[in-house]
């Protein structure tokens, strides 16, 4: 697959020519459509438009955990190299590529012509390694682009790791709690919270804005792909679906080079039951009042 730039398409959004105030309530007809919008304009001159018409929101947001890793099957690969630069094994290319097709077929199954996919991925070596391997089951046509975002990176554990110390570290992890615990010189998955709490409003605003839609497009038929980490993606799902610490800690990792889709459900929201069953995500650690809501 081609190297694929982190340049954004961006569609151009119409500026839209007010006439001076007038009356509480005025009329805009938009230059791009033949409709007219009715807006209302408050004691500050603030105009508020009643029907606002935002992009399609993505039909699905899928999160893929990086494939099997050296420092998977090896911990005392983080005493040799730094975790950024661990590399995936042969496993886990083949993981990875079998992860794109699983994705493609999925979105196929929509029976859609003009469906796309956008990536976002961590800037660890695995988790670039991944997506090159998950990209090579897609068109270049149907890639619209990526981002590398920082903010998606695995939990620092510190820098070289000390195997011995490590273990006593995750041995006081254990006691503390897995979600306070802080490494020396590294993160807590509190602190990952913080971050990944930053990343979501981003992406919340590229949805907002259609960011990763082609110029003068308007698909509903848009796949988001999230390629990170185990505990990254654990972070991700706890902040979008405010789960709480205890709801956290009941969690168990997903595979390696598998996914966990996020679909539209009937009433707009992001569901994992549109696409997993109960049985699966009580496997991943999710309550039956985690479900409930997953239902609504």
């Amino acid at each position: 697959m081609s190297t694929l730039s982190s340049t954004f398409l961006q569609a151009s959004h119409p500026t839209l020519h007010h006439k001076p105030y007038t009356s509480p309530t005025s009329s805009i007809r938009c230059c791009s459509c033949d409709q007219t919008s009715h807006v209302h304009v408050d004691k500050n001159n603030v105009v508020e438009n009643s029907s606002t018409i935002r992009p399609p929101r993505p039909r699905r947001i899928i999160l893929v955990r990086h494939g099997q890793s050296e420092g998977n099957v090896d911990e005392g690969a983080y005493t040799r190299v730094a975790d950024p630069n661990i590399a995936l094994t042969e496993k886990g290319l083949k993981e990875a590529a079998e992860c794109g097709h699983v994705i493609k077929e999925m979105i196929k199954k929509d029976g859609a012509d003009d469906w796309k996919v956008y990536f976002y991925v961590s800037p660890y070596r695995r988790a670039r390694e991944t997506l090159r391997n998950v990209g090579k089951a897609f068109g270049r046509s149907r890639i619209v682009g990526l981002r590398e975002e920082p903010r998606l990176r695995e939990q620092d554990f510190g820098n070289f790791q000390d195997r011995e110390q490590m273990k006593i570290q995750k041995a006081a992890r254990h006691l503390y709690g897995r979600f306070f615990y802080r490494f020396p010189n590294g993160e807590s998955a509190a602190d990952v919270y913080d971050r990944i709490t930053g990343f979501r409003e981003t992406l919340k605003s590229d949805i907002d804005v259609g960011r990763f839609q082609p110029p003068g497009e308007q698909s509903p038929n848009m796949n988001l792909v999230i390629v990170s980490h185990g505990l990254t993606l654990r972070v991700f799902l706890m902040r979008w679906y405010k789960w709480t610490v205890k709801q956290f800690e009941g969690l168990n990792n997903m595979n390696n080079g598998s996914v966990m889709v996020m679909e539209r459900g009937h009433g707009g929201r992001y569901s994992l039951l549109m696409h997993h069953t109960k049985e699966q995500l009580r496997e991943f650690g999710l309550t039956e009042e985690m479900l409930t809501d997953q239902e609504w």
